[in-house]
């Protein structure tokens, strides 16, 4: 494990969860016109998993269509979250199976849409064995991560008769993630170098130190691969997802694999999981959008009878805030390793100079610190650097549409303008430095030198982290 992984590591681990196998549960309770059962099957690496299935109570003279729901990002996550669609499907004349999303293999820092996807596909074949529905018009509805996960599934078997995804997302996880960060950033009023270069950067640190999984995951190369019928569907509020960008950019890789057969719909109103919202996509109510089941069901029942939708992406497309950028691999000078180094030399340097003058006093001896710049480099650089990294961790951590900046003044959160001034008096301090380890001798002159290497590297590391930027 790299030095920078595992300093990232202790940033975010209050974020981790112990977390247990999935096992089976008590049945849900639904309304009294549908009717449940439990089921269990085989995912990835043969994992057991459990899960509902909810269809309706009255009888079907035909073998009814089923639909399994893949569920978003998230750990832990039980099949009482996708219960309110489950519902609402199952109403629609659909036998729905929602199930407990998989706890091994699957943390914040690991994880597999392979696996994902083969958790799916066990969930396709015990809903395609169970009584009362058809095998041949069994498919899948993922949300959110769901979006990456379902297409690869339905690409590996002709077992999946449709796709329906929600709030899905044709770039790599990477480039949504910092987009949907950024969104909740300037949702809260923030702009300048915080949402434009610090947390992207921050989030290329993260995915080069290895602890952000399926970081450069390709979707339009799985979405060529399908040649299922699909359905995409946006809230136009989505704060995660950008719902502009990302319907076009499906309907082209599938048109690029010569599947033509989908439907891009889109919900005012309506947020990253088309619920209701009231308030631009912050708050995500119970209720899904108005519509949204009903198309679901109708559609399901047009492509399982044969009736496929041809090429069907309205002109029309959901307003966004801002463009997605690109989000590369760091080049060399910027990855992990002179990135580590960096943070190294600021613990030992900025640290040293003050803990000897600590030493001496404590011994009895004259204080070094006589003068005043080095101690307020000593002081402010690694406020700036470690207080930096903790606030920006902190911030990223509550997720995208829920980012917490604190109060802003001028676009700029206060704490993040309290770490600019400490970075601007780390430069000013390092210049004021230089005079004091001319006239230093010995080894107070080696103490100022390693200060100072350590104040003109703090130079370029704070403009690259958007420290010194508007």
């Amino acid at each position: 494990m790299s030095r920078i992984r595992v300093l990232l590591l202790l940033a975010v681990a209050p974020a981790l969860l112990l977390l247990a196998s999935p096992a089976a549960a008590t049945p849900p309770a639904v309304p009294a016109d549908l009717v449940t059962a439990e089921v269990s099957f085989r995912g990835g690496g043969g994992l057991a998993l459990h899960g509902t299935v909810v269809s309706p109570a009255a009888p079907s003279a035909e073998p009814r269509a089923g639909l399994v729901l893949v569920h978003g990002a998230g750990e832990g996550t039980k099949r009482a979250k996708l219960l309110g669609e489950a519902v609402e499907f199952a109403r629609r004349g659909l036998a729905v199976l929602v199930y407990d999303k998989r706890t091994v293999g699957y943390t914040l820092f690991d994880r597999s849409f392979s696996a994902l996807a083969d958790d799916a596909l066990g969930a396709v074949a015990a809903l395609r064995a169970r009584p009362g529905v058809d095998p041949a018009k069994v498919g899948l509805w993922g949300l959110s991560e769901g979006g990456w996960v379902v297409p690869l599934a339905a690409s590996r078997s002709a077992d999946v008769a449709f796709v329906v995804v929600v709030g899905a997302n044709a770039q790599h996880p990477l480039r949504q993630q910092t987009w949907a960060v950024a969104s909740g950033l300037r949702k809260a009023g923030v702009s300048g170098s915080m949402v434009e270069r610090t947390e992207p950067a921050l989030y290329r640190a993260i995915a080069d130190g290895g602890l952000f999984p399926e970081a450069y995951y390709e979707p339009q190369r799985v979405l060529r691969q399908m040649r299922q019928p699909l359905l995409g569907i946006w809230g136009t509020d989505d704060l995660l997802t950008p719902p502009r960008e990302s319907p076009p950019l499906i309907a082209r890789a599938l048109k690029e694999g010569g599947n033509t057969a989908y439907t891009m719909r889109f919900f005012p109103g309506a947020d990253h999981a088309a619920h209701q919202t009231p308030d631009g996509g912050v708050t995500r109510l119970p209720a899904l959008a108005p519509g949204y089941a009903d198309l679901v069901g109708s559609w399901v029942s047009d492509v399982t009878s044969g009736r496929l939708p041809e090429a069907d992406l309205p002109a029309d497309l959901p307003a966004q805030a801002a463009p997605t950028v690109a989000v590369p691999p760091p080049a060399w000078w910027e990855s992990a390793l002179p990135q580590t180094a960096a943070l190294v030399l600021f613990l030992v340097a900025f640290t040293a100079y003050p803990v000897v003058a600590v030493v001496r006093r404590v011994r009895g001896r004259s204080p070094v610190l006589t003068a005043r710049a080095p101690r307020v480099l000593g002081a402010a650089g690694p406020v700036a650097v470690f207080g930096g990294f903790t606030y920006l961790m902190v911030v990223c951590m509550n997720g995208g549409k829920l980012a917490s900046p604190g109060p802003i003044l001028g676009g700029r959160p206060l704490i993040w303008l309290g770490l600019q001034a400490l970075a601007l008096a780390a430069v000013v301090a390092t210049a004021m430095t230089v005079p004091a380890w001319r006239r230093a001798t010995g080894a107070e002159k080696v103490r100022l030198g390693l200060l100072l290497a350590a104040g003109a590297v703090f130079l370029p590391w704070a403009l690259y982290w958007g420290l010194l930027l508007p």
